[in-house]
């Protein structure tokens, strides 16, 4: 069954105390928004509509970063959420599968749960995802009769009966598409807020004798994030289920509590992932690695056998092949490191190809940014980089090399020679004597002055 992604994200988010529209907000490295669109991709819809509103060209940017194949349309006026959910209406006007309506701001909802609505649909006219609340408080209720679902009632409009009720609206709806913006079409607005409810279309549907079912779902699934108390509470949320699942996926976490991911860090099994390591977008570690405490990384690709930290950074393009090594205070950026060679301390390898077996020293930089351009640096094979080596990129290190500490390589190094360029030492015999004399008048005559 083909189908088409609707995501409400129109929201100003008054409650948030923000100039950043609400769905763009972060939860594990990614705005709200891309939660919901990575979750609805997961039905690989042929189409993906997202309403803006607040902040729409913000919105936009972040969707389409996202996925570039998203449609992005605006509605200008917020009357609501029916009201939001026909500005789709030109977007899937040659789509004839099922739409499914989610929110820009409610991350948890599970694609197994968006797929259970996309199967029942098969069936039903439409279907609203449900779930049983511990504390029903204000909610909407779900009135069901015979399996059908015959209305949907605001807490302020329920009777003392239908109050009782626990199976309350989550708002996510699945319906033909067509079928969906005939229905919109016959919501009203005789509301003390003037806007046209998406929940309408379910007394709509049953008046017309249409079909309508519940999907229920966990109420954890139905977080909608509208304060930063409850964005705080959400990352809390996420980050203990990531840890659960890596746990269950064989991922050693000493102290699971201080370990922070994001949305897609993905870690093979017999990994150790020791205390206070933050992972952020798009990191991968592969089995059997070892990441050391206090260690930052994100967008990078870590193989078998490696170990990385305490303290170590690696930053987006950073490829560490198998069994290398990464050490305390080492920073690398866009760079491949080849399988079994060490940097391990006090360094920096950025835009930067090394082969393997090579060694880095300690306090070795690649100097590859000239103030307007970044440059490429190349060190082969079995290569032994000394303490304290600047690199001036562009430059390339041949097999076997070597350079001499503190040295400042400006020029290409052969295979197998020795590189050392540094200035030659020169000593003045007396001269730190007679040095410090001088400076201790100048500041006894200062004093005296003072």
């Amino acid at each position: 069954m083909t189908t088409a992604l609707i995501i409400l994200a129109a929201g100003k988010g008054t409650r948030m105390n923000s100039d950043l529209p609400k769905v763009l907000h972060p939860l594990a490295g990614a705005p709200l928004l891309v939660h919901a669109m990575q979750t609805g991709a997961s039905l690989e819809p042929t189409h993906s509509v997202v309403v803006a509103g607040h902040g729409a060209e913000m919105v936009r940017k972040a969707a389409l970063t996202h996925d570039e194949t998203a449609v992005v349309v605006e509605q200008t006026e917020q009357l609501g959420t029916g009201h939001a959910t026909a500005q789709a209406r030109a977007a899937l006007a040659d789509f004839d599968g099922t739409a499914i309506v989610i929110f820009g701001d409610t991350p948890f909802v599970r694609s197994e749960t968006l797929a259970a609505m996309v199967e029942a649909q098969s069936s039903n006219d439409l279907v609203v995802l449900g779930f049983e609340a511990a504390d029903p408080g204000r909610y909407g209720r779900l009135v069901v009769q015979d399996d059908q679902l015959e209305r949907i009632v605001e807490f302020k409009d329920a009777s003392e009966a239908e109050r009782g009720i626990t199976l309350c609206n989550s708002g996510v709806v699945a319906c033909n598409a067509n079928l969906l913006f005939k229905l919109i079409d016959a919501v009203g607005n005789d509301n003390a807020a003037g806007e046209y409810y998406l929940t309408d279309i379910v007394g709509i549907a049953r008046a017309r004798d249409l079909s309508a079912t519940v999907v229920t779902c966990a109420e954890s699934e139905t977080l909608g994030i509208n304060t930063r108390a409850e964005l705080a509470s959400a990352e809390a949320a996420f980050q203990s289920n990531a840890r659960a699942r890596a746990v269950d996926d064989g991922v050693t976490l000493p102290a699971p509590e201080t370990v922070h991911f994001a949305f897609d860090t993905v870690i093979g099994r017999d990994t150790i992932v020791e205390p206070n390591v933050v992972f952020g977008p798009g990191v991968t570690v592969e089995s059997g690695a070892t990441i050391r405490a206090f260690s930052h990384l994100e967008g990078c690709h870590v193989a078998r056998g490696a170990i990385i930290g305490p303290y170590a950074r690696l930053r987006p393009g950073a490829e560490l092949s198998e069994n290398t090594r990464v050490g305390n205070f080492v920073e690398i950026k866009n760079a491949q490191i080849g399988e079994g060679s060490k940097v391990n301390h006090l360094s920096y390898i950025g835009d930067a190809v090394l082969g393997a077996q090579t060694n880095i020293g300690a306090g070795t930089i690649t100097c590859n940014y000239d103030g307007v351009m970044k440059h490429r640096t190349e060190i082969g094979d079995n290569v032994f980089i000394g303490s304290n080596t600047m690199l001036v990129a562009p430059v390339h290190i041949g097999d076997g090399a070597m350079t001499g500490s503190g040295s400042v390589i400006t020029s290409d190094v052969e295979a197998n020679a020795l590189a050392i360029a540094r200035a030659p030492q020169v000593e003045k015999p007396g001269t730190a004597a007679k040095l410090i004399q001088i400076l201790k008048a100048k500041k006894a005559k200062l004093q005296r002055g003072s």
